[in-house]
This record gives C-alpha cells, sequence and structure tokens, in this order.
C-alpha cells in the first residue's frame, strides 16, 4: 500500500488511523532490524496520537490530507520531547523542548510521526553507512548502501516502513537515497520548505524535502510542508502555489535539455537508463536537445567551498571539545573543510549571483534539465572507491556529482525512478527547473511515471 491508497483508505473509512499506525509498526518490527532506518521508533505517541485521531475520524473530521497517515521524519529535524541524534555519539541523549515547522505542518495535516530515521553523522555524506547507530541497509540489496545522507528515511519508505519520509538535502541527500531506494525525492527551490530546528550542515545550501513512493503523493507533501516561515531568515516570503496543479497536464510540446556536463562518466547502466528515460519522453510528445552550461566548473567549485566553509563554522567548537566523537570520516571531511580559506567562501558567495543567472539561461530554450540523479549504482555498504568504465573513481564525489549544484544554485530538482540494473539495484533520473518551477517538475515526473514500461 502506497501513501495515495493509505489516504483513500481512510477517507472511504475502510481503515482507521489506529489501523494504519498498528500495521505500520509491526512491519518496523519485523523489518527495521535487518535495514537499521530507524534510530527511535515513536510507538507509544504514535499510537496515542492515531486513537485520538480516530476518534476525530469517527466523529466525521479530518485534520488535513494526512490524517492518520505515519511519516518517517529524518533525526536531524527537531521533535518536542523524542530525542534528535542527528546520527551522532555527540547528541545522543539530546531531546528539543519544541517541534522544527515542518513537524507542525505535519501534524497540522493530521500526520502520525511514526519514527525518526537514520541519518549519516551530522548529515554530512552521501552514502549513509556512517552513523553512531550504524550503516543504514538498501531494502533491494542489504549489502548495499540506501544512500544518503537521509539513509534511514528513504529505506523506511520504500520497505513499507512508513507511507513517506521527511529528508534534507545539502548536495543531494534526498535525491540520492531517493535514486538508490527506487523513490521520488524534491529538493525544491531553495527556502519554499523552513528549516526552523532543523540541524544545519550549510546554511546557504540546506534544503527540507520529502520523499515518496510516488509523484502525487510527493506534491501533495510539499503543498504541505512549503511555505513562509519568519522563523527562518532564509524563508521565501511569497506564498506556495498548489504543486499538483499541472500533474495532469502532459508533456506534449515541452523541450527537455540534457546537459552535456552530467553525461561525462557514467555507469554503462545508468547511461542506458537516462537514454531510455529520453525515448519515453520523446514518446510522450517532448522534443529533446543537447545543452551546454558553461558555468558547471565553476558552480561546482563554489559549492564545495560553500559547504566546507558552513559545515566548518558549524562544527568548529564541538570539533575543539569533542573530536574522538565524530566518526572518523566524517572528522576527516570537517577537518578538510576548517582548512579552506575564508577569502574563498566571500569570493564564492559574491560570484553566486552571477553563476545562478548563468545556470538559469538554459531555461530560456527548455523547460526542464534530464540527467541521470547518480552517475553509479548503490556501492557495497563502507565502499570508498569504484570502477566505471574501467577507471577507478572516488564514491562520495561521484554520488553527489550530479546533484551537488541546484544545492548551490537553489534550482528545485526532482529524482524519480527510471528502472532497474541487471542486478535488481535501483535508477533514478533527475529533472531540474527554474527556480519556483516544482509544478512543472511533477507534471513531467508524473508524465514519466505513469508511462513507465
Amino acid at each position: 500500500m502506497n501513501m495515495m491508497d493509505a489516504i483513500r483508505s481512510i477517507g472511504e473509512r475502510e481503515k482507521s488511523p489506529v489501523e494504519l499506525v498498528r500495521e505500520t509498526l509491526e512491519i518496523i518490527r519485523v523489518k527495521n532490524p535487518e535495514l537499521n532506518a530507524y534510530i527511535t521508533v515513536c510507538e507509544e505517541e504514535a499510537v496515542r496520537e492515531a486513537e485520538l485521531l480516530t476518534r476525530e475520524w469517527e466523529s466525521g473530521t479530518l485534520r488535513g490530507p494526512l490524517h492518520g497517515i505515519p511519516i518517517a521524519v529524518k533525526d536531524l529535524v527537531y521533535t518536542e520531547g523524542i530525542r534528535t541524534t542527528m546520527g551522532s555519539v555527540i547528541h545522543q541523549d539530546f531531546v528539543p523542548h519544541e517541534d522544527a515547522t515542518v513537524i507542525e505542518k505535519l501534524k497540522d495535516a493530521g500526520a502520525v510521526i511514526i519514527g525518526k530515521t537514520n541519518t549519516h553523522e551530522f548529515a554530512y555524506g552521501p552514502t549513509g553507512d556512517v552513523s553512531h547507530f550504524g550503516p543504514v541497509r538498501n531494502p533491494y540489496d542489504p549489502s548495499r548502501i540506501s544512500g544518503g545522507s537521509s539513509s534511514g528515511s528513504a529505506a523506511a519508505v520504500a520497505s513499507g516502513m512508513a507511507f513517506a519520509g521527511i529528508g534534507t538535502d545539502t548536495g543531494g541527500s534526498v535525491r540520492i537515497p531517493a535514486s538508490a531506494c527506487n523513490l521520488v525525492g524534491m529538493k525544491p527551490t531553495f527556502g519554499r520548505i523552513s528549516k526552523n530546528n532543523i540541524f544545519p550542515l550549510a546554511y546557504t545550501l540546506d534544503h527540507p524535502g520529502p520523499i515518496t513512493a510516488g509523484v502525487e503523493e510527493n506534491a501533495i507533501l510539499l503543498n504541505i510542508l512549503a511555505g513562509p516561515d519568519p522563523a527562518d531568515r532564509y524563508s521565501l516570503l511569497e506564498s506556495p502555489p498548489d504543486f499538483t496543479t499541472e500533474l495532469r497536464d502532459g508533456v506534449e510540446g515541452t523541450v527537455i535539455g540534457l546537459p552535456a556536463h552530467y553525461f561525462r562518466l557514467l555507469d554503462p547502466e545508468v547511461r542506458s537508463a537516462a537514454e531510455q528515460a529520453v525515448r519515453r519522453f520523446e514518446s510522450l510528445g517532448s522534443k529533446v536537445i543537447d545543452v551546454d552550461i558553461p558555468v558547471m566548473p565553476e558552480i561546482n567549485d563554489a559549492q564545495i567551498v560553500t559547504i566546507q566553509c558552513e559545515a566548518a563554522a558549524i562544527h568548529r567548537e564541538t570539533m575543539e571539545n569533542r573530536p574522538g566523537d565524530y566518526a572518523p570520516e566524517v572528522l576527516a571531511r570537517l577537518e578538510a573543510s576548517v582548512r579552506r580559506a575564508g577569502w574563498e567562501y566571500v569570493r564564492a558567495q559574491q560570484e553566486r549571483p552571477r553563476l545562478i543567472e548563468a545556470y538559469n539561461e538554459v531555461f530560456s530554450n527548455v523547460d526542464v534539465l534530464l540527467t541521470p540523479t547518480l552517475p553509479i549504482l548503490p556501492t557495497p555498504i563502507g565502499e570508498r572507491k569504484t570502477v566505471v568504465d574501467g577507471k577507478e573513481i572516488d564514491v562520495i564525489p561521484a554520488l553527489l556529482s550530479l546533484t551537488s549544484p541546484t544545492n548551490f544554485t537553489g534550482n528545485p530538482s526532482l529524482s524519480v525512478p527510471s528502472g532497474f540494473s541487471r542486478e535488481g539495484l535501483p535508477i533514478g533520473i533527475q529533472l531540474i527547473g527554474n527556480h519556483g518551477d516544482e509544478a512543472k517538475l511533477y507534471r513531467f515526473g508524473y508524465a514519466f511515471e505513469q508511462n513507465r514500461s
């Protein structure tokens, strides 16, 4: 059962919130020991909330579209009275005194927070296998990574341990695990979803986002999560549109751009899946053209400088006081971050408006860009080198290479499933739009999803 089925079952009175929550908790009991998607399962709180929602449901009252729907939340997002660990021993006993804005919005819509999901420590890694609480395992092959850093949220949704997941995305951390777990993941326009009371990795790159099995439920979730928030200084001030309005409009007469920079070094099976996606869009009426974005190397360099300097600012004091409490790999990344020069950060931010404008010039000729989400297949847990076309490459920069540019530019980017490798590992494609074009991305994603062969 996916989220749309669950919403229908509540609306048509086939299942009560208590039944949905108890069934989900039973699946967690069976599957979580192997996959390690959850750090904290909120069993008592979830059942108590479900009982209240069931009484409201019985009286004919629904709070919103998610009434009684169990949702998994990355353990970076503050939840009042429920521990929030950041995947680290440093915060293993931290219990927030208030909810993040996204949690308030979910509760207002009737959602049940079923648990807090495992994350790559402090979200500083795209593999999802470095956490104080152990690695998250991929539901399609438990010897492989689920992708990170929102690893647990994706594994939970993919295995039926939640109907949707909330993640955060600083270099791809919603889209990477969505691709690796055969799910839909949206990194919206920067500032579209409030970051209030979410532990930061990089102030100007962090984007919270929804992870779901399908495109329609992802758009429904973004409708709930989006909106201005005075408590987040980076929040977009304008009221968001309804992201479901274009879903069924089709793609006849549209133009898709294939940016050369994103297609350079790809696993052959990933390349083949992307080429099949192109053919499918062409069969649906899209024109596909090759495009070039000359500023890509500058954007990639500026993104790395930005994440390193902002992460160093966030962690410097803790690194000085408790260096031994970081996972060695995360500490090494942070130590490299601290060594970045301040002038590099200043220059990157000074150039940022120019680079964003130059990136967005491509949208005067195309509606969306299409790229693979990941250039490689999900790797074995703990593996940090892999071979593509006979060339040995580093796993971490490879996983980030196609998703991280739009964290710097703030463009909305949607990963949708596009098939499987010969070994049954999921492959995703990424659709990128101009600022504010989430509804258009959902339209393309939905057309693609509905016409999967």
